[in-house]
């Protein structure tokens, strides 16, 4: 696997390392080994598969509350999407910032996302799987969201939104943390 940092620290895209022969190729999606040497979770414990039929889909922005340490591997199966990650993190110099990439069936290329930075995303075709890794078992009741729209973030999605959940449309405007 090839890990490149993105601007968002402690996310990483990770591209597939393919060896390739007559008969198609062969990659490792995932190595514990590769991860601890980078100091990100080696243990994935739950894993999930999103599938969205339509085109313009959006899903998201969604994270963890502490104290989950939920960490995330997403990688798109079927289809194309546009994986978008905010960086809820008021001590990280990205704050607020947001940073985009295509994920898609044909690359295999992943994205790690670190606790507490949020994550969506938008389908850029039809019947489009999205596979999610876990570092931390989901719980509900630390479940946490920002609008995709909102402005504090300023996210340019690539489609008009299709279809959204009612409770990811409703999520409120983003209020910073107040310093102490």
């Amino acid at each position: 696997m090839n890990f490149t940092a993105t601007p968002i620290p402690g996310a990483w895209f990770v591209e597939l390392d393919r060896k390739a022969d007559e008969r198609g190729y062969f990659a490792r999606s995932w190595c514990r080994d590769e991860f601890a040497a980078r100091g990100l979770p080696d243990v994935m414990v739950q894993a999930s598969i999103s599938h969205n039929t339509a085109r313009g889909t959006l899903r998201g922005m969604h994270f963890q509350r502490a104290p989950s340490r939920e960490a995330k591997l997403v990688r798109c199966q079927a289809g194309r999407v546009v994986d978008v990650i905010v960086d809820l993190r008021p001590e990280s110099p990205a704050f607020c910032r947001h940073h985009a990439v295509e994920l898609s069936a044909a690359s295999g290329a992943a994205l790690f996302i670190p606790p507490g930075v949020a994550h969506g995303f938008q389908t850029l075709e039809p019947d489009c799987d999205v596979y999610y890794m876990m570092s931390d078992v989901y719980q509900p009741e630390l479940a946490g969201g920002v609008r995709h729209d909102d402005p504090a973030f300023g996210i340019r999605w690539p489609l008009p939104v299709a279809v959204i959940a009612p409770r990811d449309a409703a999520f409120p405007d983003f209020v910073p943390p107040r310093a102490h």
